[in-house]
């Protein structure tokens, strides 16, 4: 006679919700509980002896969750996706617009349905992805073929592309979860703010009356508010590590060329590059490893084919700065221009690389960087590159030429300085040559010309990296981000010559105000950034989270 003890029965109410039936292990059988239950009072089990029992164990903490930690609870049975994936969508809820945050642009409706395949195939002993049930935040202007991909206009309201972007499809082919889409400038014009015609304002978690930077605060607030456990972002000119550094995360801007920017809206397409925002090293190194590598449809791809590492994990070491050479940028900290808060952080965080090991090589410069800046190295692409993104959308193409919404009005105040800047540039090119309106980099000689000075001036200094405040200033009044811009350490050097470069969290001021660290290296160097930038966290552990979004009461 089948003899169940009353622990197996304990042990069975403790199990997750969705293990005990309905959906999950046995979701195949939806009586198997009640069967079981039957059988034990059959057999005389007493249920007394679960008093002490916990039939609803609490939910999973997801406030600062990591990717590790989420995957280690699902396996060892203390949540499930489904939990976890829902209690995201809660926060989002309780949180976002009730604050005045408006992070969020779009959450997804299959997002639960999708936490329970993962939970079945689990069940399953199928093969688990990297990413499995990490809840990813997605930028407005990443292509879902589920979702609207708005670029952050009006104008495009509504547009659901036909596939996804490279970045999404490499995520959701690993096991992550597309959570929501984020706010973002209006086509990620603006390094000041994050102003939509298409969703509206979003704020900084931690401190609602101010900016998180443009153009991918949204997924800045909502990653630091743990609406996600990470998210994605682009970057032109800033829009990564800005945000980033605004909102005390960790964002990487890849070396033109390791990373895809397929199916991404584009602001300029030989300058945009697309990555990861997290709260950790880690997470930005395990998103990393996924996002990271060729696409055949994004002829940028093709120079760093052979360049990407086969783990960036493997290079988070706590013990990575000991005897690197680091140059201090202080053009990039000058007392004249930037706040003393934050410069003081900054003096700060060089003690803290000092005495993490690290060997600090003060006045680091580039010969004539102002005048290699200012040699002709942005071009006005952003009609050529939209034309060439609205084609890719075939019939479903609201319109041919971006510019038609300085006709129809469909856009935001602050998006029309840069329209009618842009304005300027071909929509088309001659149809005989087929190329773009300027030189690509790897063909265009000031950019060229930049990237060899850059280097040159770190191998004269025999320095493996270079470092610098993300911004010199706190994060503008929200009402006042236009006027009070200042301190963007992000535009011009990096992008201009296609370097990698990432921002960590560096500290606070003024109470709640976060400062980002960055750390410039030389060409297809990130799994040296990688090492650099965990060193430097774990030596400080400078990240908290806002207090403005705690965590949920059960």
């Amino acid at each position: 006679m089948v003899d169940p003890s009353p622990p197996l029965l304990c042990r069975f109410l403790s199990l997750p919700r969705a293990f005990r039936g309905g959906k999950g292990a046995h979701g195949s059988c939806p009586d198997f509980p009640i069967r079981l239950l039957f059988l034990l009072l059959l057999t005389g089990t007493p249920l007394v002896a679960c008093a002490n029992a916990t039939p609803d164990p609490e939910p999973f903490p997801v406030v600062e969750a990591s990717i590790r930690g989420i995957q280690a609870a699902i396996m060892e049975g203390r949540a499930t996706c489904r939990e976890v994936v829902q209690a995201y969508l809660d926060r989002i809820e309780a949180y976002d617009q009730p604050s005045g945050l408006g992070a969020i642009s779009e959450v997804n409706p299959r997002a639960l349905e999708v936490a329970d395949s993962l939970d079945d195939a689990l069940a399953r002993g199928e093969r688990l992805g990297s990413l499995f049930c990490a809840p990813v935040l997605v930028k407005d202007n990443f292509d879902t073929y589920d979702l609207p991909t708005t670029g952050g206009s009006v104008a495009l309201a509504g547009s659901i592309p036909q596939q996804d972007a490279f970045m999404v499809q490499r995520i959701r082919e690993e096991g992550g979860v597309i959570l929501a889409k984020t706010n973002m400038a209006e086509w990620a014009f603006s390094p000041r703010q994050t102003v939509s015609s298409s969703y509206g304002v979003t704020a900084n978690a931690y401190a609602l009356d101010r900016t998180p930077a443009g153009s991918s605060g949204g997924t800045a607030s909502g990653v630091a508010a743990s609406f996600g456990v990470v998210g994605l972002g682009s970057d032109t000119g800033n829009s990564i590590r800005g945000p980033s550094s605004h909102l005390a995360l960790v964002g990487i801007r890849s070396t033109l060329g390791l990373t895809s920017r397929m199916g991404v809206v584009p602001l300029a397409f030989d300058r945009d590059v697309a990555g990861p925002m997290t709260r950790s090293v880690e997470d930005a190194a395990r998103v990393f490893n996924v996002v990271a590598g060729y696409d055949r449809r994004d002829p940028y791809t093709e120079a760093g084919r052979d360049r990407v590492e086969d783990d960036y994990t493997s290079f988070l070491d706590v013990d990575g700065l000991e005897g690197k050479r680091i140059g201090v940028l202080e053009a990039f900290a000058d007392p004249a221009e930037g706040d003393t808060a934050v410069l003081a952080r900054f003096s700060q965080a060089l003690e803290d690389l000092r005495e993490a090991g690290a060997e600090l090589v003060p006045g680091f410069q580039v010969p004539d960087l102002e005048v290699l800046l200012s040699g002709g190295v942005f071009c006005r692409r952003f009609r050529y590159d939209m034309h060439q993104y609205l084609q890719s959308l075939g019939e479903s193409a609201p319109m041919t030429d971006v510019l038609e919404v300085l006709e129809t009005g469909a856009y935001g105040a602050d998006a029309q300085g840069g329209l009618n800047r842009f304005a300027e540039g071909p929509l088309d090119v001659h149809p005989a040559d087929g190329d773009p309106p300027c030189p690509d980099f790897h063909e265009h000689e000031g950019r060229q010309a930049l990237l060899v000075a850059v280097t040159a001036a770190m191998d004269e200094a025999q320095v493996d990296a270079v470092v610098f405040p993300t911004w010199s200033h706190p994060p503008a009044p929200l009402d006042r981000a236009n006027e009070e811009y200042r301190g963007d350490n992000s535009q011009g050097l990096v992008p201009a010559a296609g370097l990698p470069a990432i921002t960590v969290p560096m500290g606070f001021t003024y109470g709640n105000l976060p400062a980002g660290l960055q750390i410039m290296g030389r060409p297809w160097s990130e799994g040296l950034l990688f090492q650099l930038a965990y060193a430097y966290e774990q030596a400080t552990q400078h990240r908290r989270p806002p207090e403005h979004f705690p965590p949920l009461d059960r």
